[in-house]
């Protein structure tokens, strides 16, 4: 019933920019936080960007000053603006809801 569903992943070069769009559906989504998430191979998932319900958002490291979380509540859509691609952003990048679930990720991969 709930549903996100990322894409927008690729192959890009060092330096480049993606843009990762999450669809959701089956969701209240002006009332609910969501997440970007990557995991690269043999790494733990870890946290990359979040936006509340009123757009206020929160970085991890790795992502302040180059990635930009957004939403359009009328589209349903969240996105994640990456920029200064580094080949330590590669992993696959998943969507969650705050207090929800998981899409089923979209694969990043930056060559140098």
């Amino acid at each position: 019933q709930e549903q996100l569903v990322e894409s927008g992943g690729g192959l890009v070069q060092a330096g480049g920019s993606l843009r990762l769009s999450c669809a959701t559906s089956g969701i209240t989504f002006s009332l609910k936080g969501f997440a970007w998430y990557r995991q690269a191979p043999g790494k733990q998932r870890e946290f990359v960007a979040g936006i509340t319900t009123g757009g206020n958002t929160n970085y991890a490291n790795v992502a302040q000053g180059r990635f930009t979380i957004s939403r359009d509540n009328a589209k349903n859509t969240v996105y994640l603006q990456m920029n200064s691609l580094k080949p330590e952003d590669t992993a696959v990048y998943y969507c969650k809801q705050v207090g929800g679930g998981w899409g089923q990720g979209t694969q990043v991969t930056v060559s140098s």
